[in-house]
């Protein structure tokens, strides 16, 4: 009899399904927000918590290569950061933020079948089509985001993330200005402002490009705190507070 008994409970055990929540597509289940918040990464963050954003571009060059810019990127410990993802490329691209192994497991997993993320860490788009991804980054570290698209990390779609444990805004230099016009059909501001240290200019008025979300945050005799960098050649602001 106990035989019996011990014999159909191992029988039930092996009749019961696994379950295991995947990282991709149809694979997650009902845990898939509290596997996300664990990640070592960080966490999903929300709009009203945003404390900066960076626009991030994909695209391909002229001799193969497939890039993001900015190739690298420096995160405050404790930040959280909306990135403005843009398409320029003429090929589907995604822009994944994880650990280097979860991002070569990920990887690794693409390349053997036919999947597509769909996560709160990344943002897959067609050409010309723009996203965004909001990140609250709890951990200090070196992470990484990347395209996992077959092929697309070996052609250069992958960057470090640097997380570190002090305010990685103390090496940016900010600069104080005055909004004279918003032309928000252009993607245009034009602001009044002091020394751009980083870009060896002096005091001076200019036209600056915007992404969409900064452009409805600004108005005509706003004072604000910017930085400012050149993206494919056109000066741009790329955080403002």
């Amino acid at each position: 009899m106990k035989n019996l008994l011990l014999t159909t409970t191992f029988a039930m055990a092996l009749s019961v399904p696994a379950f295991a929540a995947g990282t991709h597509g149809d694979g997650h289940g009902d845990d898939k927000a509290a596997e996300q918040a664990a990640m070592m990464i960080g966490m999903p963050g929300d709009q009203a918590g945003v404390t900066r954003t960076i626009e991030v571009t994909m695209r391909e060059t002229d001799d193969g290569e497939m890039l993001f810019e900015p190739r690298s990127l420096d995160i405050a410990k404790g930040e959280t950061v909306r990135f403005d993802v843009v398409n320029k490329g003429a090929l589907e691209h995604e822009f994944v933020i994880d650990t280097m192994m979860g991002n070569a497991e990920h990887k690794k997993a693409m390349a053997e079948m036919e999947m597509e993320h769909d996560d709160p860490n990344s943002v897959r788009l067609d050409t010309g089509a723009a996203g965004e991804v909001i990140w609250t980054f709890t951990n200090a570290g070196t992470f990484e985001f990347a395209c996992l698209i077959p092929g697309h990390y070996e052609s250069g779609m992958h960057g470090p993330i640097s997380v570190g444990e002090q305010m990685a805004q103390a090496d940016v230099e900010y600069t104080t200005g005055t909004i004279k016009k918003v032309d928000a059909k252009a993607g245009k501001v034009t602001i009044i402002h002091g020394p751009l240290v980083k870009l060896d200019m002096p005091a001076m008025t200019m036209v600056f490009r915007a992404d969409a979300a900064m452009i409805d945050s600004m108005s005509e005799g706003q004072e604000i705190e910017f930085v400012a960098d050149r993206v494919e050649g056109k000066l741009t602001v790329t955080e403002i507070k």
